[in-house]
């Protein structure tokens, strides 16, 4: 495979804290899935934090930005069971990164963590 892009976000995580208490904001950037994990979670905003780092991450290694029809709420960060996280792209979204990617398959790679006040994000391309 080729390296096709790479991204990297760092948000500090006070920065999302009021934002989390809005509905329409959970629901624009975070997916019905990843709003459950992130609730569980005891350091639940450092989890939001995460997957919003994520989702800039990803839209910077796609080329796009979050624009150009890219929804934060369809690039979803999830994990395996063995906690590593990976992004899951949903519908216009994933139409949209298979047509810039030319392909329908390629391999999204992604690092995240944080510490404290901060979250950072580290995704590859791959086609």
């Amino acid at each position: 495979m080729k390296l096709f892009g790479v991204g990297t976000d760092i948000i500090q995580v006070n920065r999302l804290k009021k934002s989390l208490n809005k509905k329409p904001f959970l629901s624009r950037i975070y997916s019905k899935e990843e709003i459950l994990k992130c609730k569980r979670s005891k350091l639940n905003i450092n989890c939001f934090a995460k997957r919003f780092a994520a989702k800039e991450a990803f839209s910077k290694a796609l080329g796009t930005g979050i624009s150009k029809g890219i929804s934060f709420n369809e690039i979803v960060v999830l994990n395996e069971k063995s906690g590593k996280p990976y992004i899951k792209l949903i519908n216009k979204t994933k139409k949209i990164a298979e047509r810039k990617l030319k392909k329908k398959i390629y391999k999204i790679s992604l690092s995240i963590a944080d510490e404290k006040d901060y979250a950072v994000a580290f995704v590859t391309i791959s086609i």
